[in-house]
């Protein structure tokens, strides 16, 4: 009997989690799923990556490449896509609408039409990272638009021996690649090259870091060490969206092909890496040159103490005084912008268009004397305008690499100077349409 009973209420058991059971789907249908638990779409890159490579000669190199096609997709978490490829034959028709930024890891572009491709690219507003042998060559003059023009450095000259860390010293912080970097700061290992060209005497290249001296003798090998002397580093070139790190040579025990150090090692240089492909890619800061309206003229007007770029005395004629002074809206203090190439403008008086902001006697000297002067094509009357985050602009003389400066005093009619780009307010003026 009590077999029974059991029996029966495990029946009515069973039956009850049968019912409950038919039930479940019904009860699941009438729950509303909450909205955000909708799954979200993913967010598009802001901008596409190409590295291109041969990873075939040089263990060091090899492993650089083989490391960085690690780190970048890694790195990819900063908002962009990364492709690599050794098919160096896709730079021939390559745009920036198919890729923003094209990084050259290990070599360069060796066929006509690769080199034809590459600077079409870049000339068409494209951006570009090389690492360490990228630059390296002997035939300069078999290909002067990259390795005289772009890049600045000319031949190979020498190199140090074996692959250590040196301490770099930042010499820019207001390049947005490096404008987030220490005074001095500890590089990954590298073997480190030299060039034939003073990379300071390139009108259109700037020195971001070099080898700060505490790091001599720089190398193991006393024969292949630096012991003093100006080693730039990291660096672009003002007419172009581009950037050049000599670093990407990793320590190797060539004999067993192990590997001894990595180029990503150093935070503070992936900083450097990050940052400058968020610049490139027109993810960070707006790029030198972005464009000037051609249709209006405007006043300057300087951050620094509100004057006005102003022609002395309402004169047009050659070597009339460009000065600092109270704006009053007069043509004297109205200028245009029409470009000329490489993202450079002249500064053209609106009063006659044949007449520009010119530095005097084309000299590269600290504190040498704007004034106007007839347009003859010159350097030393070519500028690059910069944007500021602030929408404020900076105006980088071509022939010099200096910076448009009002003067120390802010007392009207003190005349302007170019000056060493600094970042501050001194160089920093509004554009305020007036036409």
């Amino acid at each position: 009997m009590n077999t029974i009973r059991a029996t029966a209420a495990l029946r009515g058991g069973v039956g009850r989690l049968c019912r409950w059971l038919l039930l479940l789907p019904a009860l699941l249908l009438g729950l509303t799923v909450p909205a955000h638990a909708a799954p979200k779409a993913a967010q598009a890159p802001a901008f596409q990556v190409i590295a291109f490579y041969n990873g075939t000669w040089d263990a060091a190199h090899i492993s650089f490449v083989q490391e960085a096609n690690r780190w970048f997709p890694a790195a990819a978490a900063n908002n962009f896509s990364y492709t690599s490829t050794n098919d160096w034959e896709r730079l021939s028709s390559i745009t920036p609408d198919q890729y923003q930024v094209v990084l050259f890891l290990d070599d360069a572009p060796q066929t006509a039409s690769q080199r034809a491709g590459f600077e079409r690219y870049m000339r068409s507003g494209g951006a570009w990272m090389g690492f360490h042998v990228s630059a390296f060559t002997t035939e300069a003059q078999e290909w002067p638009w990259f390795y005289e023009q772009f890049l600045g450095s000319g031949n190979f000259r020498s190199n140090t021996w074996g692959p250590t860390t040196a301490v770099l010293r930042t010499e820019d912080r207001t390049q947005p690649s490096t404008a987030g970097l220490p005074a001095t700061f500890t590089s990954s290992v590298s073997e480190w090259y030299a060039w034939e060209n003073n990379l300071r005497d390139r009108p259109d290249i700037k020195v971001l870091a070099s080898v700060d001296p505490v790091s001599f003798p720089l190398g193991t090998d006393p024969n292949q060490s630096w012991y003093s002397g100006d080693y730039p580093v990291l660096w672009t070139n003002t007419g172009y969206r581009m950037l050049y790190a000599n670093f990407g040579h990793n320590a190797m025990d060539y004999g067993s092909g192990t590997t001894l150090s990595s180029t990503f090692a150093s935070e503070t240089q992936n900083r450097f890496v990050v940052d400058g492909l968020k610049w490139l890619g027109g993810g960070g800061d707006p790029a030198p040159g972005d464009p000037i309206s051609q249709t209006s003229a405007f006043a300057l007007v300087a951050e620094a103490n509100g004057n006005c770029v102003d022609a002395r005395a309402a004169a047009t004629a050659n070597g009339t005084v460009v000065q600092q002074y109270t704006c009053n809206g007069t043509a004297a203090q109205r200028y245009r912008f029409p470009a000329t190439d490489s993202g450079h403008v002249r500064i053209t008086a609106d009063g006659d268009g044949r007449q520009v902001l010119d530095v005097a006697d084309v000299s590269v000297a600290e504190q040498a004397p704007l004034q106007l002067w007839t347009y003859g094509g010159g350097a030393n009357q070519q500028w690059k305008p910069v944007r500021e985050t602030s929408g404020r602009y900076h105006f980088v003389a071509r022939h010099s690499g200096k910076c448009l400066s009002t003067p120390a005093s802010a007392a009207a009619g003190v005349q302007l100077v170019q000056r060493s780009c600094d970042g501050t307010a001194a160089q920093s003026f509004r554009l305020v349409t007036q036409s």
